[in-house]
């Protein structure tokens, strides 16, 4: 059985593509591109099951479609579009090895976020990447959204496959939407 602590959200299951089953997966995270899994991992009904593909290609930098094992027909397409598609940890490279770079902005969401301390900070839930100011939106664990300017300068330590960041963010700069 799956547990959710050996997976990481990278995206969800779009729409299907025509009749031999294939479906489209939107990514939010490069994960995909850096690890060596063989498989995805779809959340059906809140259980988390292993799905191995015959083949993939990118339709572009943020999709890519893909036929699944066993799943060779529209009716059968269709019963995972929507769900939610996730990366087994154990498939992604360790720190320092070759790989285990981001390869986006985008792929920082999910993210654990400390001050270099060691305290907590928040999630990230999304990252706007939309202008050359990156802004990541957290959220923090009092149940609040709150929205830091990400410089590179920030950036004390990154655990990639913890999916931890220790910033050393400015006095003030998370407070200033409170």
């Amino acid at each position: 059985m799956i547990r959710s602590e050996e997976v990481f959200y990278i995206g969800k299951v779009s729409k299907f593509r025509g009749i031999q089953g294939e479906v489209e997966i939107l990514f939010t995270d490069d994960a995909f591109d850096r690890g060596d899994a063989e498989y995805l991992v779809l959340e059906m009904e809140g259980i988390l099951v292993p799905f191995f593909w015959e083949e993939y290609r990118f339709k572009n930098d943020k999709t890519a479609i893909f036929q699944f094992e066993d799943i060779h027909d529209e009716t059968a397409a269709r019963r995972i579009v929507g769900a939610s598609v996730y990366y087994p940890k154990a498939a992604l490279p360790e720190d320092g090895e070759e790989g285990a770079e981001l390869r986006s902005w985008q792929a920082l969401t999910g993210f654990a976020l400390y001050h270099a301390d060691g305290t907590p900070i928040g999630t990230v839930q999304a990252v706007d990447d939309a202008t050359a100011n990156i802004l990541l939106i957290i959220d923090r664990a009092d149940g609040t959204q709150t929205y830091l300017p990400f410089h590179e300068d920030f950036l004390v330590e990154a655990r990639l496959k913890e999916r931890a960041l220790f910033l050393n963010v400015p006095p003030g700069l998370l407070e200033i939407n409170d």
